[in-house]
């Protein structure tokens, strides 16, 4: 059974009904995994709905000729929407999640999961909200990847990872980010780096004009 603090970090399950907190903290466990551990994988039954507490999950999909593409991240106080569609559907997962730090979550087997989701709207609405949320950032995943000017999403990218000014990644990485291939990051940071908006060195990006980048980002797709 779960220590039933961690209920307060979701408001929406810590306003059930007392019987029904109940149900749902006895029925949970809690689990950790270290940074860089397979949460799940392709092909795995799906037999908990997962929340996390702490730490931050990369969900992500491989294609068959090895390239990586990552879908969304799931973060402290967040469920992951692969693992509630495949609940519901009684699908195995068709992705991969990796605990890009170290991880706590909570485990709410099937039985409780479906016991709350018959018994109790709030519960419904909670995964629903959530599953909803997550579906709208797919989307808006998709129209970026679809319609959206490669060098655009990457000006946007470094300035969401920047941290003081650096961003600690190497071509690869940012390709993954991106959904895109190794050859148009280098590319595109080679032409960043001639207008004098970064600094590359190995593995590093250094931004140095921040307004340059930022007014290529809010550009949009014209």
């Amino acid at each position: 059974m779960a220590d039933a603090s961690w209920i307060d970090g979701f408001d929406e399950l810590n306003r059930l009904p007392a019987d029904l907190r109940d149900t749902l903290v006895r029925g949970a466990r809690v689990m950790h995994a270290p940074a860089g551990a397979e949460v799940f994988h392709p092909g795995q039954s799906v037999d908990n709905l997962l929340l996390l507490i702490e730490g931050t999950v990369r969900v992500q999909q491989r294609s068959e000729n090895g390239r990586e593409i990552l879908l969304y991240r799931v973060h402290a106080g967040e469920t992951c929407v692969l693992t509630t569609a495949c609940m519901l559907a009684f699908e195995e997962y068709s992705a991969e999640g990796i605990a890009e730090t170290d991880v706590v979550a909570v485990a709410i087997p099937r039985r409780t999961f479906d016991d709350l989701a018959a018994r109790s709207a709030e519960f419904r609405e909670f995964v629903f909200r959530a599953y909803s949320r997550r579906i709208t950032d797919l989307f808006t995943l998709i129209d970026h990847i679809v319609f959206q000017r490669k060098d655009v999403r990457l000006a946007a990218r470094l300035l969401e990872l920047a941290q003081d000014g650096l961003v600690r990644a190497t071509h690869q990485t940012l390709a993954f980010e991106l959904g895109t291939a190794r050859e148009v990051v280098t590319r595109t940071l080679a032409e960043f780096q001639r207008r004098g908006w970064i600094e590359q060195s190995r593995g590093m990006v250094r931004i140095l004009d921040r307004p340059g980048l930022a007014r290529l980002s809010q550009s949009g797709a014209d």
